[in-house]
């Protein structure tokens, strides 16, 4: 029988397993993507933005309510966790702050992304002329 934490890593690891198909694309196509095709740009363009409350169990019903038709969960939720990672807040890719943060040692330990190999390009470049 398991524990609710290890359903919870469960959960996490499946999440973290999901978007490693992403993993070699690069910042700017995810962000292309997700403003071109994200379900929350159009809401914030056409109406108001939803206010976060920091409440998790309000974040989460607001992420599953506003994400819930959205076709690039996936891509949003890689992006953030590129460029924000343990820094995070907010709803991104139907998760709550909080469930992100949980998610993101779990992403980390799924290996290099595309913008890992950017910088590890420019060390390299860099160290080539000295």
């Amino acid at each position: 029988m398991s524990t609710p934490n290890q359903d919870c890593d469960r959960w996490l690891v499946g999440i973290a397993w999901r978007l490693d198909r992403l993993r070699w694309i690069p910042d700017e196509a995810l962000t292309h993507i997700v403003l071109e095709q994200g379900e929350c740009v159009s809401a914030y363009t056409n109406g108001e933005a939803p206010t976060l409350t920091g409440r998790d169990a309000t974040d989460r019903e607001l992420a599953a309510q506003l994400c819930a038709t959205c076709p690039v969960q996936d891509e949003c939720l890689e992006l953030e966790l590129r460029t924000a990672g343990e820094r995070t807040f907010g709803v991104w890719g139907a998760l709550a702050e909080d469930d992100r943060r949980a998610l993101y040692p779990h992403w980390r330990q799924r290996g290099e992304r595309a913008t890992d190999l950017v910088d590890l390009c420019e060390d390299v470049e860099e160290g080539e002329g000295q």
